[in-house]
């Protein structure tokens, strides 16, 4: 009997192979099939989404930083349990496709009152048993148990790739803030270096006015100077310790001093060229684009669920063991004993629920359509938005650089006037104030650059890729 019972449920899995969920077609793109800023035509199969981060941010600090990050950074350990957690569930689901087969142990006791008892006195029996059983198993003819098990399949890997696009997100902010704290840096040695200046510039006005041949206008224009400086060089302190706080919440801990950057933005070094690829190649390989596709066969496998519910259901329980009143005698040749109960339930009246139950389902489907429409179109957007900041920035660069040259040229030029008696001071701290903004805008110009290049690397979907 046991034998039959078994082979019964193996017959059963292998009848169970097919599912009433729709043919999955993945929806067609709906952006257009090249980028809105024209891109040089790759030359080769590599994208950016090929690169290791190590291959696009070359200077050893970030790189340090992001590794520290990468290792220690909290919302990322959030996302691999994530990983744990779904992979978890798909085992629980999927455990629903086969029997599962206990054995059970047990004593019963039995009191039979003398007023119940055929015999006129109180009777006490005990009874042991071992048993070996399958309860209540599916024989799942029409997939609704393989359906659910393919949903938690397919919600499994859209984990994943929401792990993947975790990992991008927190390399890319790390970067950015890196290259932030970079930046405020420069701005803050631009305001020490100016305010040092426009202090020497109001000594000599002061020293102008009190030997009478100094006006009291460019006096108070050289304190106006000299204050917004110390102003900026207070607020650029602030900036550059909320910088690193930022960091370390990154880093998910203490980032060692020997990581922070000592140079400039500009010379920090990072991957310029980066392939951008075709928007079919792209968008389909980025984590939240995937994501979204897994949660769409996830919804139609669910389709494939809803639909098993009009179909019977067939399930099985069976046990096989010994019986007997004497624990010692327990295995003894004629204890044998078994039951097999098969059942088979027909839905014939559910008030609707079935019906509302597949159209939900569909439903579903259809969001989930929409949804990874949306994240396709939020890609392509993302791209274009980053190759187009790529396809002006150099422009901005250059001419910011002719700004500062050309102001602090005229800096020089307004300080020989000025001592040559030609201009009043007024021109030469007007001039001082053109360069001082001037040097700002490139600082903000370069950290547009690089912050850009790492943009570019994120949105191409680098930084992480597939297993």
């Amino acid at each position: 009997m046991l034998r039959n019972l078994f082979l019964a449920l193996i017959a059963s899995t292998a009848v169970g192979a097919c599912t009433l969920a729709p043919k999955y077609e993945r929806p067609a793109m709906p952006t257009a099939q090249a980028w809105s800023t024209p891109t040089p035509e790759p030359t080769s199969s590599v994208s950016a989404a090929d690169l290791d981060w190590r291959q696009v941010l070359l200077d050893q600090r970030l790189q340090g930083v992001v590794d520290l990050a990468l290792q220690q950074n909290r919302d990322l350990r959030v996302a691999v349990l994530n990983i744990e957690k779904a992979r978890a569930q798909y085992g629980i689901q999927r455990a629903a496709l086969l029997p599962a087969v206990n054995g059970v142990l047990s004593e019963q006791r039995i009191h039979q009152p003398a007023a119940g008892s055929q015999f006129g006195v109180g009777i006490d029996t005990t009874i042991y048993s071992a048993n070996l059983g399958v309860s209540a198993y599916e024989l799942d003819l029409f997939g609704r148990v393989r359906s659910l098990s393919a949903a938690a399949l397919q919600s499994f890997f859209a984990t994943e790739e929401n792990s993947r696009a975790a990992r991008i997100s927190l390399i890319s902010e790390t970067a950015t803030a890196w290259l932030t704290l970079a930046a405020d840096q420069d701005r803050l040695a631009l305001a020490k270096e100016t305010l040092g200046t426009r202090e020497e510039s109001l000594r000599l006005v002061q020293q102008q006015v009190d030997g009478g041949v100094g006006s009291r206008l460019d006096l108070r224009n050289a304190q106006t100077l000299a204050e917004t400086a110390r102003a900026d060089v207070a607020t650029y302190t602030a900036q550059v310790a909320q910088d690193r706080n930022a960091l370390t919440l990154l880093a998910g801990t203490e980032v060692p001093v020997n990581l922070l950057p000592t140079e400039g933005v500009a010379e920090t070094t990072i991957l310029a060229d980066l392939p951008a690829g075709l928007p079919s190649d792209v968008l389909l390989r980025r984590p939240d684009v995937l994501a979204a596709e897994h949660q769409l066969q996830g919804a139609n496998a669910n389709i494939g669920a809803a639909r098993a519910a009009f179909f019977p259901r067939i399930s099985l329980t069976g046990q096989y063991g010994t019986t007997n009143n004497q624990l010692s005698g327990l295995f003894d040749a004629g204890t044998k004993a078994w039951s097999f109960s098969p059942q088979i339930s027909l839905p014939i009246f559910a008030g609707g629920a079935n019906i509302a139950n597949l159209k939900g389902a569909k439903a579903d489907r259809d969001i989930a359509v929409a949804t990874y429409e949306k994240a396709v179109q939020t890609a392509f957007r993302e791209v274009s938005d980053a190759l187009s900041v790529r396809a002006t920035v150099t422009d901005r660069l250059a001419s910011q650089e002719r700004l500062v040259e050309a102001a602090s040229d005229s800096q020089r030029l307004s300080l020989q006037r000025r001592d040559a008696g030609l201009d009043s001071a007024l021109t030469q701290l007007d001039a001082q104030r053109t360069l001082y903004t001037a040097q700002q805008g490139l600082i903000t110009v370069r950290l547009a650059r690089a912050a850009n290049l790492v943009a570019l690397y994120k949105t191409l979907g680098g930084g992480a890729p597939a297993a």
